[in-house]
């Protein structure tokens, strides 16, 4: 990447950081505050509910209507473009590293071999693909019933992690699974719970009575965006950890961490509104570490041997590494070693050589897209080299 394209890639970063956070605090903060909600001290026609609260040395009275008020206020505050800020700074972050740089980042040729346009359709289209299947389950008649419409929505996520991860790099294939969940929510702000927040304000501007089932629809999206948030806010900063993104049984593990996202959602969604089930903690738990001991036995095992000489592995740094991992890289894209690591002098191998051990051997995540081909002999012979004390002779 060109010294603009890191530029670009910092600020984008940041704003979607920003962003979601934003976005991510007020769905947690609304669904805390509807479960606080307590019916109002004197009864007022059309009031659901109301809540006290104080914070920063003053005090604040929220009211929530059962439908919409009898009058619209001259100012409405409208929650929508911190969730159209998430997805459109995300959605360019994804173009800049996978799509713009799809060759590097995105196709991997020892899974299908598909040229930069082919992988880019193919993202994009999962990302359509990903919205239709949700939509339609929700208008369908499992939309009605939460638990059942959660489970199939996760059976189908995990049928697109899967598919993906046969098809794309291991982290361009998990990223569009986030990207798939971001897109669903910001479509349902963009397409459902905003148009029809609109139509209730109209509907009482006219001075009709709202439709009550209008609302309904927008509370059932809302919900769903609460349940999805931590398991997207994992794949966020999943880049930083290979042994999940480049295992063997990736796929599950984005699973078992979404169904852990989901468990610890609901555990303080139900604790706020006075029910405390520890068990849900605790069964998510056990499914973490039942796809943990799965992962161990689905690892490739090491070839057996003795360690290499230096010049052995010298030549396999040389031909899979350095084009990118040197001084003066020559890759096209790369202005400068990632992250620092330079592996064309002993030194700097002895410095990264844990690094090197755990993306190259243990986690096959680099190369990327295992471009070079490396084979799973040379990986065998870093791994020994590396444990062998990473010996200059």
């Amino acid at each position: 990447m060109s010294d603009w394209g890191a530029w670009a890639n910092l600020a984008i970063r940041w704003l979607h950081l920003t962003a979601g956070i934003a976005w991510i605090g007020s769905s947690f903060y609304f669904m805390w505050l509807d479960s606080h909600l307590k019916a109002p001290a004197e009864a007022r026609q059309g009031v659901a509910g109301e809540l006290w609260s104080v914070h920063s040395g003053g005090f604040y009275h929220q009211t929530k209507f059962m439908v919409a008020p009898a009058g619209m206020p001259e100012e409405l505050h409208w929650f929508k473009w911190e969730a159209y800020t998430t997805w459109i700074s995300g959605f360019l972050l994804l173009s800049l590293i996978f799509y713009v740089g799809a060759d590097l980042n995105l196709v991997d040729r020892n899974k299908l071999d598909l040229t930069s346009w082919q992988a880019i359709a193919i993202g994009l289209g999962s990302l359509a693909a990903g919205w239709l299947v949700y939509d339609g389950l929700c208008r369908s008649p499992l939309g009605r019933n939460l638990k059942v419409f959660g489970v199939v929505w996760f059976g189908a996520l995990t049928a697109a992690a899967y598919g993906l991860t046969r098809i794309f790099s291991d982290l361009g294939a998990v990223m569009h699974v986030g990207a798939i969940i971001g897109t669903v929510m910001t479509a349902n702000v963009f397409l459902i719970i905003i148009p029809n927040q609109k139509k209730l304000v109209a509907q009482v501007l006219a001075g009709e009575a709202p439709d009550a089932s209008l609302g309904k629809r927008s509370k059932q999206r809302s919900v769903h965006n609460n349940y999805m948030t931590l398991p997207v806010l994992f794949i966020m900063i999943s880049n930083h950890y290979p042994m999940i993104v480049s295992a063997p049984l990736n796929w599950l593990w984005l699973a078992g961490l979404g169904l852990v996202g989901w468990a610890v959602r609901h555990f303080f969604n139900l604790k706020n509104a006075g029910r405390i089930h520890p068990e849900v903690l605790l069964l998510a738990a056990a499914g973490f570490v039942a796809i943990g001991v799965l992962n161990e036995q689905a690892k490739p095992k090491a070839l057996a041997g003795p360690a290499p000489t230096y010049a052995a592995v010298r030549a396999i740094v040389d031909r899979h590494c350095v084009m990118c991992h040197s001084a003066t890289p020559t890759h096209r894209g790369v202005p400068a070693p990632p992250n620092g690591a330079a592996f064309d002098t002993l030194a700097g191998l002895q410095q990264r050589a844990p690094l090197i051990y755990e993306r190259a051997v243990a986690t096959h995540s680099m190369p990327l897209g295992d471009e070079t081909h490396m084979t799973d002999a040379e990986r065998a012979a870093l791994g020994a080299w590396v444990k062998a004390g990473a010996k200059g002779s």
